[in-house]
């Protein structure tokens, strides 16, 4: 469904001018020399542009007042122009809004969604001979647009198999978990967990990286069955808030992504990890880290936790989990 709400172009148009009349850019915010901080980002949601329920400075007011520094709009087929919103949020309120589209391709039935980050114009979503084909298209598209791909719910309609997206060139992200209800971020019925999917990837040599999102499409109809804000997210580490710098902590996977849990330090070694957890009273934790295959290598309810790689294991990640049923998920390691 792709909505277009005469209301939200005008409020959009007027952002739109308003930016030129200021001619602002959102300001980076830089650290002090030496020191780096944690930036809380959402990376897929929608507006009226698409198939969203809010106009853009709805949306974006709502991330800002949630105390997030930085999200994409990733509007269907539609670059959802971020300027007007820049200008209206950053220089004030110190919240940056990162240009986007979800380019939605087919084949055969099946959703081949690839997010588009820091594009300066729509893309047109390409078919292919295959599902491996038509990723591949897409990823390269936007690669050669200037900016950088993630593969979105691959178990939606189960469109993508781990023997596929192990085989895509140039991706570095893909989503671990989605907040829509209806994508199988738990697999089932013989088809893999997102978990998994990550693991048969990394397992096949490839660095890519897992990343949280809300994938939001309602804003003002709350419920389980809906597609509503706050329920996935990253939390980027980088020497300030800016689009080159985020993007760059993307690409390196300086990050984690989680639905609830909060890291306090996160220390991706040479050879392992170290991960510090920002507890909350009578919640427990427990850290796995996990290997090739899938492989549980250690499982601890220490605060921080350490694993260090051993002989012949080629990577590690960790899966924080809360008693609550809350998940953080820290970025790949591998031996060198």
């Amino acid at each position: 469904m792709r909505l277009r709400g005469r209301t939200a172009y005008i409020r959009f148009f007027l952002l739109a001018a308003l930016a030129c009349l200021w001619r602002l850019s959102p300001a980076a915010q830089t650290a002090p020399e030496g020191e780096w901080r944690w930036f809380k980002g959402n990376l897929h949601t929608h507006t009226v542009n698409s198939d969203g329920d809010s106009a853009p400075d709805d949306v974006a007011r709502w991330y800002k007042e949630h105390r997030y520094n930085f999200l994409v709009l990733t509007d269907h087929d539609f670059l959802t122009e971020p300027e007007g919103l820049n200008a209206l949020f950053a220089a004030r309120d110190k919240f940056l809004l990162i240009p986007g589209e979800e380019v939605s391709a087919r084949h055969d039935e099946r959703p081949i969604h690839v997010n588009a980050f820091d594009i300066r114009s729509t893309i047109l979503p390409l078919g292919g001979d295959s599902v491996l084909d038509t990723v591949q298209k897409n990823v390269d598209a936007i690669r050669q647009a200037g900016g950088m791909p993630s593969l979105n719910h691959p178990n939606f309609h189960w469109a993508v198999r781990p023997d596929e997206l192990r085989q895509v060139n140039g991706l570095r992200l893909f989503e671990v978990y989605n907040g829509h209800p209806t994508v199988n971020n738990w697999g089932g019925g013989g088809f893999e967990s997102l978990d998994e999917m990550w693991d048969a990837v990394l397992t096949a040599g490839r660095e890519v990286y897992g990343i949280a999102v809300d994938d939001a499409h309602h804003f003002k109809t709350l419920g389980p069955q809906y597609s509503n804000p706050g329920r996935g997210w990253v939390m980027v580490k980088a020497p300030e808030l800016s689009t080159r710098s985020v993007l760059e902590a993307l690409e390196r996977g300086d990050f984690y992504a989680s639905t609830g849990v909060e890291l306090g330090d996160l220390g991706r070694l040479d050879n392992g990890l170290r991960i510090g957890i920002s507890e909350q009273r009578h919640v427990r934790y427990t850290t796995e880290f996990i290997g090739a295959g899938g492989k549980l290598l250690s499982r601890t309810s220490d605060n921080p936790a350490e694993y260090r790689l051993k002989p012949g294991e080629p990577y590690v990640r960790a899966r924080v989990s809360d008693s609550n049923g809350w998940r953080a998920w820290v970025q790949p390691v591998f031996a060198r």
